[in-house]
C-alpha cells in the first residue's frame, strides 16, 4: 500500500528547494527562495489542519507557478496521497474529475467557485460531490455560504505570501466571518506601526512575520533582503489587524506595495501603465483595483489624453493587451482632462482610486 514518502538520503533542509517569483515593488519580478526546510514544514502544518492522508486526492486547479498551486499539492503528496492536476481550469471538467477522483481538496480563487456553481445550478442531476471535504482559497461570504449549501463541503479562508512559504492563517471561512483565518502555530506574527512596535490587537498596521516558514530572501537582491528582513521581521506590506483569538483581518496595502489581484494573480500598476501610456493618445495614466464580483478585484485605469488625440475605451484595453498578459490589462479605463496631483506635483493615486473607485 501507498504511504507517506520518506527521504532517500540526509540533505542540509537550509538549501534551496525552489524559486518563485513573485510581484514586485518597482515594476520587477522578484524571486523568492524557499528551502527544503520552509517546504516540508508548510506541508505538515497543511497535512495537520486539512487532515490530508494517503486516502486524500487534491484537485490542482491553480498554476504551478503559483505558491498556493505548489502548497496543498506538495503537502497532499508528503502525506501519501494523489494529486490530479488540471492544464486549464473548466467547470465541467472539475466537477467531472471531483466524482471520477474522488477529490477530497482544492484551492480556489475568484471566479472559480461561482463558475463551477452556475455549472451544477444549470444540470438537470446535481453531481455527487460526497466526497469533497475541504475548499481552500479567497472568496466572498456570499459566494462561500452558497457553495457550503450546495455541495456540503467547507470553504477555508486563508492569508500567505509566496515569501511565506504560503498559507500561514487559514480557518473555516464561517468560524470567524469577515477574518483571513488564524495564525498557524508555526509563525510569529505582529501588526506593527512604521517604527516596527507591535500594536494592541484591533489596531491596523503592517503585517510582519518571522519563523520557519520565511522564505530566504530574493534571488540577487541584498538590498531589498536588507529592507525586507529590517529589524528581524519579515515585512510583509500588507496592513491587517489581530484579534484578541489571533485571527487575521485584512486591510489592504502599503501603498508601496499597492498590487491588484484579479483572480488571485498578481498586477503591479506601473507595468500596465507603462503600457498605457506607450500609446500615441494617452499622456497620463494611473492605474489601481477595484472591487469586482466575478475576480474579486478588477484593474481599473483613469487617463489624461494628449492635445489632438482621441482613443475609445474598447480599443485602448484590446492595445493593452498586445503588450502585457491579458489579466493584466485594463477591465475599465475612464477619461479626464486632468489627474490629481500632490503637493510635491506628483500623481494623487490615493485621491484618485477614492474619486474614481466606485462609477466616473
Amino acid at each position: 500500500s501507498r504511504g507517506a514518502i520518506e527521504l532517500a538520503a540526509a540533505s542540509d533542509p537550509d538549501l534551496a528547494y525552489i524559486i518563485i517569483h513573485t510581484a514586485a515593488v518597482q515594476g520587477k519580478p522578484r524571486g523568492a527562495v524557499l528551502s527544503q526546510a520552509n517546504l516540508i514544514l508548510v506541508n505538515l502544518q497543511l497535512m495537520h489542519a486539512y487532515g490530508l492522508d494517503k486516502t486524500k486526492t487534491y484537485l490542482n486547479i491553480l498554476p504551478l507557478f503559483h505558491i498556493m498551486g505548489v502548497n496543498i499539492g506538495l503537502a497532499t503528496l508528503m502525506a501519501g496521497g494523489k494529486n490530479v492536476i488540471m492544464d486549464q481550469f473548466s467547470p465541467q471538467s472539475s466537477l467531472d474529475l471531483i466524482q471520477e477522483q474522488n477529490v477530497s481538496i482544492f484551492g480556489s480563487f475568484p471566479p472559480i467557485l461561482g463558475r463551477i456553481l452556475e455549472c451544477i445550478q444549470s444540470q438537470d442531476t446535481p453531481p455527487d460531490l460526497s466526497g469533497l471535504e475541504i475548499v481552500a482559497g479567497l472568496e466572498n461570504p456570499e459566494t462561500a455560504g452558497l457553495w457550503e449549501a450546495v455541495t456540503g463541503s467547507k470553504f477555508w479562508i486563508m492569508y500567505g505570501q509566496t515569501e511565506t512559504s504560503g498559507l500561514i492563517t487559514f480557518s473555516p471561512i464561517f468560524e470567524a466571518p469577515g477574518s483571513a483565518g488564524r495564525v498557524s502555530p508555526l509563525v510569529r506574527m505582529i501588526v506593527a506601526d512604521d517604527l516596527d512596535n507591535a500594536l494592541p490587537a484591533g489596531s491596523t498596521g503592517e503585517i510582519l512575520v518571522k519563523g520557519p516558514l520565511v522564505f530566504k530572501g530574493y534571488w540577487n537582491a541584498d538590498d531589498l533582503n536588507a529592507f525586507t528582513f529590517r529589524n528581524g521581521w519579515h515585512h510583509t506590506g500588507d496592513m491587517g489587524q489581530l484579534d484578541e483569538n489571533g485571527y487575521l483581518y485584512f486591510k489592504g496595502r502599503k501603498p508601496e506595495k499597492e498590487l491588484i489581484k484579479p483572480g488571485g494573480e498578481n498586477v503591479f500598476p506601473a507595468e500596465v501603465e507603462n503600457a498605457l501610456v506607450s500609446h500615441e493618445a494617452v499622456d497620463k495614466a494611473c492605474v489601481f483595483g477595484v472591487p469586482d464580483a466575478e475576480f474579486g478585484e478588477a484593474v481599473k485605469a483613469v487617463c489624461t489624453l494628449n492635445v489632438g488625440f482621441t482613443v475609445e475605451e474598447k480599443e485602448l484595453i484590446a492595445y493593452t493587451g498586445t503588450l502585457i498578459a491579458g489579466f493584466k490589462k485594463p477591465k475599465f479605463i475612464v477619461f479626464v482632462d486632468q489627474l490629481a496631483l500632490t503637493a510635491a506635483g506628483d500623481i494623487d493615486r490615493f485621491a484618485i482610486k477614492e474619486k474614481y473607485t466606485h462609477g466616473q
